[in-house]
């Protein structure tokens, strides 16, 4: 089995900037996928950001463009995004996910929250 944990959401002034952690286990330090998305109240999820390991290159959310970067460590089984210049339209619960396999289902992080709000 193959887990994902957030964490480093809370509550942040519009301008400010986080960086939420994403660790996974073992055997999920080779994704072909990894990335971000979020859910805010009443809304869908929507993509923040994702990354495969056929292009290399991050697919970014028009609305997070600039603002966020995905990065990761593999020697701590840890994916990142850092978050800057926050907006209060950037509230939501934060997910990560990975896939292992161009065809399998994705897997998904419990969620963190993130509130920006002065």
């Amino acid at each position: 089995q193959v887990q994902l944990a957030e964490s480093g959401g809370g509550l942040v002034q519009p301008g400010g900037s986080l960086k939420l952690s994403c660790a996974h286990s073992a055997s999920a330090s080779l994704f072909n996928v990894m990335g971000w998305y979020r859910q805010a109240p009443g809304k869908q999820r929507e993509l923040v950001v994702t990354i495969s390991s056929n292009s290399g290159s991050p697919d970014y959310g028009d609305s997070v463009k600039g603002r966020f970067r995905i990065s990761r460590d593999n020697a701590k089984n840890t994916m990142y995004l850092q978050m800057n210049n926050l907006k209060p339209e950037d509230t939501a619960v934060y997910y990560c996910t990975a896939k292992i396999g161009w065809n399998s289902a994705p897997i998904w992080g419990q969620g963190t929250q993130v509130t920006v709000s002065s």
